[in-house]
């Protein structure tokens, strides 16, 4: 026995029907003005949730719209405020560089200051040997400035090195942190001689250079006595600041002692010198 087949209406079909029948009782409705009964009622049933979930539709998509034009305000004043923060940060870098400038300068100018019976000349580093430390460098000034091999070279607060090299525009620099580099100094405490030697394995180590045949023998010199350029260096003018004594020991001669010097002069950060234009030997003649 063959089973009937079931009616199935499409759902599209379904709603129009609905939406016929609903449209044909508000009609109804209006037309006769019927204030109660079943159409009416039946009206209120099916409009009024209609009404509702349209409200609530309006109402999400407005709010939706308010949040996204909310948003778009702060995107464009978060934005605004961005840019004021990198103009704020540009200006703050420009003030600390103008500062970190004048300090330098007042740097070199305390330094001529301290020598004022040498002439001098100001000159930028332009380049460098490479590694941490300034042991040989370029500064860009040169013999049409009047500098010549042999002159002495300040920055900081004391002695850096002697020209070895000239150009025109450009002169090289040897620092007596070199591991070439000697230099005849005193202590100023005791007016006691030695010979201070560069050594980049101590700067390395302990930021230190070495000196040599000290001659103590009251054992009056002290840690952190200040040592300067003596009288009889051959290349170097007289009392420049070299550094400080950091450490001191009796060589196995039991007659002289050596040690280590903390520079004045922070030969890992060197921007701009002071050349000293008179040479040890125009000085002596």
């Amino acid at each position: 026995m063959r089973r009937k087949s079931k009616f199935f209406l499409p759902a599209r079909y379904l709603l129009l029907i609905m939406s016929g029948v609903c449209i044909i009782i508000m009609l109804l409705s209006f037309t006769l003005n019927i204030s109660g009964g079943p159409l009416n009622a039946a009206a209120g049933y099916v409009f009024v949730p209609m009404q509702e979930g349209i409200n609530k539709v309006g109402t999400w998509i407005s709010d939706k719209a308010v949040n996204l034009k909310n948003l778009s305000d702060v995107m464009a004043e978060n934005e605004d405020l961005q840019n004021q923060v990198d103009e704020l940060t540009t200006e703050l870098n420009t003030i600390k560089l103008e500062q970190y400038e004048l300090d330098n300068l007042r740097e070199l100018y305390n330094l001529d200051q301290k020598y004022p019976s040498y002439e001098k000349v100001a000159a930028n580093v332009i380049g460098k040997n490479s590694g941490n430390w300034f042991n040989t460098f370029t500064i860009d000034k040169g013999s049409n400035d009047g500098i010549e091999v042999d002159m002495n070279v300040m920055a900081g607060s004391g002695l850096v090195g002697i020209v070895t090299d000239v150009g025109p525009n450009y002169a090289k620099v040897t620092s007596i942190i070199n591991d070439t580099s000697k230099v005849s100094g005193m202590v100023t405490t005791t007016s006691d001689n030695l010979i201070v030697s560069g050594s980049l394995q101590k700067m390395n180590e302990d930021m230190v250079i070495e000196f040599n045949n000290l001659n103590d023998k009251d054992n009056e010199v002290s840690i952190n006595d200040p040592v300067v350029t003596s009288a009889v260096s051959y290349n170097y003018q007289q009392g420049i600041l070299i550094g400080y004594i950091s450490s001191i020991e009796t060589d196995s001669n039991n007659l002289t002692k050596s040690g280590t010097i903390t520079p004045a002069v922070d030969f890992e950060h060197i921007e701009e010198v002071l050349v000293i234009l008179n040479k040890k030997q125009t000085v002596e003649n």
